[in-house]
C-alpha cells in the first residue's frame, strides 16, 4: 500500500457510493474508514451519514467524484454497446458456420425477437433525429 492514502474512499454501489473518510493517522497506525455520506448518482443527492455535517472539502471531493464517475459510466456504456456489436457479428458467424440445428432452434426465436425490438427502437430514434434536425 502506498504511503500517501487518499483522504476519501468511495465504495461503489448500484446507484452511487458510500463515502468514507480515510484515517491512517490514528494511534494504532491502522487504516480506518469513517462513513460520512451516501451518494445517489441517479438523482444527484448526497445524504450525510447519521447526524454528520459535511464540510466544504467533503462536498468538493464528493462532487468531483460524482463528475468523474458519470464520465466513466458514460464511456463504459458506449464501450458495452460496441462490444455488443462485436458479439452480434460473432453470433452471426457462429450461426452460419458452427451452430448445430438444435443450437439454432434453442436461440433463434429469442434472438429474432430481441433484434426486432432493437431494430424498432433504432429506426424510431433515427426518424426522430432526422425529423428534429
Amino acid at each position: 500500500m502506498s504511503d500517501a492514502l487518499p483522504p476519501y474512499y468511495f465504495r461503489i454501489r448500484e446507484n452511487g457510493a458510500a463515502v468514507f473518510r480515510v484515517d491512517s493517522e490514528n494511534r494504532n497506525r491502522r487504516v480506518e474508514f469513517e462513513e460520512i455520506a451516501v451518494v445517489n448518482l441517479r438523482n444527484g443527492t448526497v445524504k450525510p451519514h447519521g447526524d454528520r455535517t459535511l464540510t466544504e472539502a467533503d462536498m468538493a471531493a464528493i462532487r468531483a467524484w460524482m463528475a468523474d464517475r458519470a464520465a466513466i459510466t458514460a464511456r463504459r456504456e458506449v464501450d458495452d454497446i460496441l462490444r455488443t456489436i462485436d458479439h452480434l457479428n460473432l453470433t452471426a458467424q457462429w450461426a452460419q458456420s458452427k451452430a448445430s440445428p438444435e443450437q439454432l432452434e434453442a436461440v433463434t426465436d429469442a434472438l429474432l425477437l430481441a433484434m426486432h425490438d432493437l431494430r424498432s427502437v433504432l429506426v424510431r430514434k433515427k426518424a426522430e433525429r432526422l425529423a428534429g434536425g
